[in-house]
């Protein structure tokens, strides 16, 4: 819900900055609408279960899931264990675009 309410803040304080450009014949956006933009885009914390799961899945498989030896130590199945762990996973993930998603879980409230 709070989400939501930001999100639509954000963009009609977008819309505002916009819109008040003087006779241009375009919308431009400077570096204050830029930024909400910005901010708007990754205000959204990336759903554990759907897009920061599947990426251990297919990296630590099968020790880190069910029935693997340091799974009762270090679960990945639980979103704590990886909030707790933070950046350290990086030395297994590679992938820039799945270190940034992992990122953006990481430093969402």
């Amino acid at each position: 819900m709070r989400t939501g309410v930001l999100m639509s803040a954000l963009l009609l304080a977008l819309c505002f900055g916009a819109c008040r450009q003087k006779n241009t014949g375009h919308l431009s956006v400077g570096p204050q609408q830029s930024a909400i933009l910005s901010f708007a885009s990754t205000a959204r914390k990336p759903d554990f279960a759907s897009e920061i799961k599947p990426i251990f899945q297919a990296r630590c498989q099968p020790c880190h899931f069910p029935g693997g030896k340091v799974y009762d130590k270090m679960p990945f199945d639980k979103p704590e264990t990886i909030t707790r762990l933070g950046t350290k996973l990086f030395t297994r993930i590679k992938d820039e675009k799945e270190r940034q998603l992992i990122s953006e879980f990481l430093n969402q409230p």
